[in-house]
């Protein structure tokens, strides 16, 4: 079976993959300062508890936050007796290189988007994905990631608009009833779910304005269904997309490996 791993800069995921389908999907914090053992009991104890048994063969990762491969790697080394496969590195074959300017370092959960989306939907897609950041990726007609954009994420800009403004509360990110809020709270709902609406409009109809090709956008992150309420922001929304873009670059390590 292949382990996937994502580790982005606010929580890691861990999803068992059997060729078929995700057995289960397992979320924790990201913390650059935890060991191997200690992924293994916390791992260990949940697979227990979903009644999986897992003979894990493989293992690709993806990771934003560079200080944590280290111990992952061990991870997996050390309990599965295996080398992961890291997205990013020169070792791990995409099945087709970004085309960026020379020297610029993609990330590698945006290499993963592209590969996944490019396998369920095809090419000339923007992939919007929320996360600590809110990212646009451009994935071409032939699947390469061909560039994008970089936001802020809902919840970076709600955390600092609480620091920045000392009379102004934590609010949950949810759809307001109405525009104009009646209270401080609505206020800064509907400030940042509407902003969020256009944020993402906006963009992706510059981007397709420079593309000048008909696009899909698809969606993924967590608050990609609740941006998607009655807005038809989205063609589609992916809620295992990074997860599935791991099995698609891992299955095309193997494969070439073998040939």
């Amino acid at each position: 079976m292949l382990l996937c791993i994502d580790c982005g800069n606010t929580n890691t995921v861990f999803s068992i993959w059997d060729g078929t389908r995700f057995l289960c999907t397992l979320r924790t914090s990201t913390e650059h300062q935890r060991t191997a053992d200690q992924y293994f009991t916390w791992y260990s104890t949940l697979v227990r508890h979903h009644g999986i048994e897992a003979d894990i063969s493989d293992v690709i990762i993806s990771s934003t936050v560079p200080r944590v491969v280290f111990n992952l790697r061990v991870f997996t080394d050390r309990y599965f007796g295996t080398r992961p496969i890291v997205v990013g590195r020169p070792s791990c074959l995409l099945p087709q290189p970004p085309r960026v300017d020379e020297g610029t370092a993609v990330g590698p959960d945006r290499l993963v988007n592209a590969a996944g989306a490019f396998n369920r939907h095809g090419g000339d897609l923007i992939v919007v994905d929320f996360g600590t950041a809110t990212t646009f990726d451009v994935v071409a007609a032939d699947g390469a990631y061909v560039g994008g954009v970089i936001a802020p994420g809902v919840n970076l800009s709600l955390e600092a608009l609480h620091s920045a403004a000392a009379a102004l509360p934590h609010v949950d990110v949810t759809k307001p009833q109405a525009v104009i809020g009646t209270n401080t709270v609505a206020c800064m709902q509907s400030g940042v779910f509407w902003g969020y609406v256009g944020l993402v409009r906006g963009i992706c109809e510059r981007i397709r304005g420079e593309y000048d090709k008909p696009m899909q956008i698809i969606g993924t992150g967590g608050l990609a269904p609740l941006f998607a309420q009655g807005e038809m922001l989205f063609d589609s929304i992916e809620d295992d997309l990074t997860m599935h873009g791991l099995t698609v670059i891992h299955a095309y390590n193997k494969e070439n490996m073998i040939a």
